[in-house]
Formats: C-alpha cells, structure tokens, sequence
C-alpha cells in the first residue's frame, strides 16, 4: 500500500457520505432537534478532517513524521469526535456514562491543527 494514511481517508470519506445519508434519510423524522444537530455536528468535523487529512496526506509541505502524527490525531480525533456523538444520538447511550470521549477528540482535533501550526511555520 503506497500511501496507508490516504487509503484510510479515502474510506473515511466514503463513510461520511454514507453516514451523512443515512442521517438525512432515515434519522432526520425519528431523532429530536438537538439529537439531530448532534448527528450533523459529527458528521461535519467527521468530512472537515477528512478533507484536511487529504491536502495534509497529498502536500510536499510537511514530512513524512508530521503527516503520519496529524493523520494519527485526526483519525483518533473522528473515531472519539464523531463516533462519540454517533453512540449518543443513534445509539442511545447516556452522554454522561461517556462524557470525557467527546472532548478528548476535540482535543486530539486541536492537538493535530496545532503541529501543523508548528510546522508550518518552522518550515523555510
């Protein structure tokens, strides 16, 4: 596999689509207003990291190590972001029996917009 980060964002890609589908089609009618601004909330940061996770995977602008760390936060970031958010409002499950997993992928979201803050600007 000539470039694992770019595959796996390829299929995250394609999963949001599907998942942002399937909120429009069949949750919209059966969840609550804010259950469903939940479920978009996530897919969006899901598509806005995975559009970055492109252009950061597809740049000569960053090395191999700062692209694979970013692709490692944003990864983790959509899987406790998002897949937080999915648990909560399709799956039932009590918000405060995982209260700290949301905010953990915000921060793994940071985290990696920070690096390459870092090394954007380090760079010549």
């Amino acid at each position: 596999m000539k470039n694992r980060n770019l595959v796996v964002t390829s299929i995250l890609g394609a999963i949001t689509v599907i998942l942002g589908a399937f909120g429009a089609h069949m949750l919209k009618e059966k969840l609550g207003v804010e259950e469903f601004k939940n479920f978009e909330t996530a897919v969006k940061y899901q598509m806005y990291h995975v559009i970055v996770l492109l252009a950061v995977n597809a740049t000569n602008l960053l090395t191999v190590k700062v692209k694979n760390t970013v692709s490692i936060l944003f990864f983790l970031g959509i899987l406790f972001f998002s897949g937080s958010l999915y648990l909560i409002t399709v799956f039932g499950v009590d918000p405060k029996s995982i209260w700290f997993v949301t905010p953990l992928g915000g921060l793994l979201f940071i985290l990696g917009w920070l690096l390459m803050t870092f090394s954007f600007w380090k760079s010549k």
